[in-house]
């Protein structure tokens, strides 16, 4: 007997879409087949949808410890569940203490192993005072490390802070040794600083101001530097965020170079304009900027194109008064982990044409394989069962009552979005239903590192 069955709903594969049924045993896909007849203890009828695995989120920030005010692990978690997200990797910042040695990973650890209802991990930091903690880190089980290029000065004790390029190179070599993947944040420190300093000594504080003291430039120097970096010291190299066509060019080179690095963007980038963001408002603040509307669909021709690896939601959530006023001194964060699958999915599949099990690529099975997850990232025989049902037949819009952070807006507030997420099950355990909202108690687990 299973203790799941799910029946005629359109599963993705690697290959395309077919309807069939699966089953699953003890956390597990036990069986893919076109009739599945054997008993059940639960039997879902999923006809009409599409059956995919779950979203794999390699860029999220909860901020428990230290700021749990701004977002926890249980409302985090819950919105990834509602969002379709069944497993993620969680930011070394925004929580107090930064995950920077094994210390503050241990407070991590410790308030998140009862609070999750998707799977999580954790990276480890790497900033200029902690280089002799990277092993101990590597040794704890962090999946991967994140420095960041671009300027994140910060007098709070604990807090983290942006790499010199002295640092970033004895890391990646360090990194090298430890065969650990570093995740970059890469936007020149010292020009967006100076150019923002600028812009409000001279009074321009507009949202398209705060657009204009970022330029596509910045990001592509840091891209480009870390590259270089890489190339000297051997270290596997992720891009966090990128914004921009210009800098996937730059990417997708070292690639053909045989350089060892991959890139993400986010929803908000391909959903959302910076003649925008004068409407919306710092809601819609983050960095690199959202860009320019021509720009934008420069970065949509790279994503059809397959020269983007996979999608995250860089979910950085903070207490709505640190949204409030001048754009140059809001709080830079989108909220968005309830809203990446079905916006993606309506942008990209639904409204370009995407083909779905591409969708699948960008959301699952790349993140799987570049952070060593092998339970997951597929509809496999053997593989979690991790999955989601998608409607592409639903539309909603965006609604503050219907978000379940901590601190209930959201850049995407009145958004209509044409499709919907409406399950989504952890390793064979509902955790979300449409009609119900969450589902049972925190069954998430750790993901442990692979080498």
């Amino acid at each position: 007997m299973f203790d799941l069955l799910i029946k005629g709903g359109n599963v993705v594969f690697h290959d395309g879409v077919r309807k069939v049924d699966i089953g699953v045993k003890d956390e597990k896909i036990s069986c893919i087949a076109e009739h599945i007849t054997e008993d059940a203890k639960e039997v879902i009828d999923a006809a009409g949808q599409f059956v995919m695995p779950g979203m794999i989120d390699t860029h999220v920030h909860i901020s428990e410890p230290g700021r749990t005010e701004w977002e926890g692990f249980e409302t985090g978690s819950k919105s990834m569940a509602a969002g379709g997200t069944t497993s993620y990797v969680e930011m070394p910042l925004n929580a107090l203490p930064a995950t920077i040695n094994k210390e503050a990973l241990d407070l991590k650890l410790e308030a998140a192993k009862t609070q999750n209802y998707v799977d999580y991990a954790f990276y480890g930091g790497l900033v200029p005072d902690n280089l002799d903690k990277l092993e101990e880190l590597d040794a704890a089980g962090v999946l991967a490390f994140k420095c960041f290029l671009s300027d994140i000065t910060s007098d709070i004790p604990g807090d983290f802070t942006n790499v010199d390029d002295y640092t970033l190179y004895k890391g990646m070599q360090k990194l090298a040794e430890l065969d650990q993947l570093l995740c970059i944040h890469a936007e020149n420190p010292s020009v967006t600083k100076k150019l923002a300093e600028d812009m409000v000594r001279e009074g321009r504080t507009t949202a398209m101001d705060y657009v204009e003291s970022r330029p596509i430039f910045t990001e592509v120097e840091a891209v480009s530097r870390a590259i270089l970096f890489a190339k000297e010291t051997g270290c596997k190299l992720h891009l966090v965020h990128i914004s921009t066509s210009e800098a996937v060019q730059v990417i997708v080179k070292a690639q053909q170079e045989g350089v060892d690095v991959t890139l993400e963007t986010c929803p908000h980038y391909l959903a959302i304009t910076a003649e925008q963001v004068e409407e919306i408002g710092p809601r819609a603040k983050c960095q690199p900027p959202l860009r320019k509307a021509k720009d934008q669909e420069k970065l949509w021709d790279e994503l059809m194109k397959g020269n983007i690896n996979w999608i995250t939601s860089d979910h950085s959530p903070c207490t709505e008064d640190l949204k409030q006023g001048n754009i140059f001194e809001a709080w830079g964060g989108i909220s968005g982990v309830q809203n990446n699958v079905d916006l993606m999915f309506d942008l990209a599949v639904k409204q370009r044409g995407l083909p779905v099990n591409k969708f699948v690529d960008l959301i699952a099975t790349h993140p799987s394989e570049r952070f060593n997850l092998p339970n997951k990232g597929e509809i496999a025989v053997g593989k979690d069962a991790d999955i989601i049902f998608v409607d592409p037949d639903q539309s909603y819009v965006v609604k503050r009552e219907d978000l379940y952070y901590k601190n209930k807006f959201s850049a995407y507030e009145g958004r209509q979005i044409d499709c919907r997420v409406t399950k989504t099950i952890v390793r064979g355990n509902v955790v979300f239903d449409l009609n119900e909202g969450i589902v049972g108690e925190p069954i998430g687990k750790l993901m442990a590192a692979q080498k």
